[in-house]
């Protein structure tokens, strides 16, 4: 048993949510932590982990039954969150799992054509979906979006630029924020649309990052690209709504990887203090380093417990919508500053070993900035919190 975790309560966790967090963990040990180094090195990993990941049946994960799903509860995507940040690669855990924020409008608000057409390749891991919403003016302030869709008979022909998208070259389907309404201001006038990759005018440019290597992140620019109008994904000009309530589930599970990330430091500064003898005596025999370790620990355990119980909170419906939003984004940002802190005190553990690249602590060191900015930055999840509880 391993005494730095604390063992997950029953009533968050069952007995099938924890058989089914032994074979993704050993999946994971097996099939991808071994090789995360070697794909972030070659910045990219192997289309054919998708299927993999499908015949496990993560990717279909919530899902129903009739796109080749599998209903499931937020604890199970808990599980997989806290399963992949093990492999200490967010790169990986990004791009496999981008389908995670481009099908869920999908689903919620697709005709019944298209869910059909994109739903189940992506969930059997034979295709890739992404999600398109940053631009360069605006980040992801959605309201200030200014790619536009002008319908033009059974089409919108689609002009503008789309950057920091995870899985935007590799992306077959992409669902595409844009403005369909030029004369509207704000949150009006914006509309969804799923673009397939290979329409002609799309071309997409991979980004070098400071982190995320083996992600595949893209620049996309639509240069006069015709998109059916059978794409369109729910009511024209009624799509703001859908993006907001995207990001929730996505700030969630990025605390849940956040504070998985912090405990995969933990682990490996830990083992490291073991090992290595400074005049005569362990590292981890010194009170100093023992205290940071337990700062360490403190940290994570108050993430989790956070996080569970607001899990709890959300698939019972114990709080007003209001404050469960306010929640998710405050919780995002005691997840991804616990992954900081643990990120920094783990690199400083292993000293000279942690600046060298191959360590996982190195790794997370490098991708605590994305975890803190993608979603939402810290200011603006606090800004967020603050109007939603009328403060």
């Amino acid at each position: 048993m391993d005494l730095l975790e604390a063992p997950p309560l029953p009533f968050h966790f069952t007995p099938e949510h924890e058989q089914f967090r032994a074979s993704l963990r050993d999946f994971i040990a097996c099939e991808i932590t071994p090789y995360v180094h070697a794909w972030d090195e070659a910045e990219t990993f192997p289309r054919s982990l998708y299927a993999r990941m499908a015949e496990l049946g993560v990717q279909g994960l919530g899902y129903p039954e009739a796109y080749g799903g599998t209903p499931a509860d937020l604890f199970y995507q808990l599980v997989v969150a806290e399963e992949f940040a093990r492999c200490g690669s967010g790169g990986v855990q990004a791009s496999l799992l981008s389908h995670s924020i481009a099908l869920p409008p999908v689903l919620k608000a697709g005709s019944e054509a298209l869910r059909q057409r994109v739903i189940p390749p992506v969930l059997a891991g034979q295709k890739v979906a992404a999600l398109a919403i940053t631009e360069p003016s605006g980040g992801s302030d959605v309201a200030s979006l200014r790619t536009t869709a002008v319908r033009d008979g059974d089409h919108y022909i689609v002009s503008g630029e789309k950057t920091f998208i995870t899985s935007g070259v590799r992306a077959d389907f992409i669902t595409t924020a844009v403005r369909t309404d030029p004369t509207a201001k704000g949150a009006g006038g914006i509309s969804l649309l799923v673009i397939d990759g290979d329409t002609p005018g799309l071309t997409r440019t991979p980004l070098k990052k400071m982190g995320w290597w083996s992600s595949d992140t893209a620049h996309l620019r639509f240069d006069q690209c015709r998109v059916p109008v059978a794409h369109l994904v729910g009511e024209e000009n009624h799509g703001f709504k859908l993006v907001m309530n995207n990001f929730n589930s996505e700030r969630l599970l990025m605390a849940a990887l956040a504070c998985g990330y912090a405990q995969v430091c933990l682990n490996e500064a830990l083992d490291w203090t073991r090992q290595r003898s400074v005049g005569g005596s362990l590292l981890s025999d010194r009170q100093v380093v023992r205290h940071k370790l337990m700062d360490m620990v403190m940290r994570i355990d108050a993430t989790r417990a956070l996080l569970h119980d607001l899990a709890y909170r959300i698939e019972h419906q114990l709080a007003q919508p209001a404050q469960l939003v306010a929640r998710v984004c405050l919780a995002k940002v005691q997840a991804t500053q616990t992954m900081q802190f643990c990120a920094d005190q783990a690199v400083q553990l292993l000293g000279g070993m942690g600046f060298m690249r191959g360590t996982k602590s190195e790794r997370i060191y490098r991708e605590v900035k994305v975890m803190m900015i993608g979603g939402g930055a810290e200011e603006v999840m606090k800004d967020l919190a603050a109007r939603q509880l009328g403060i």
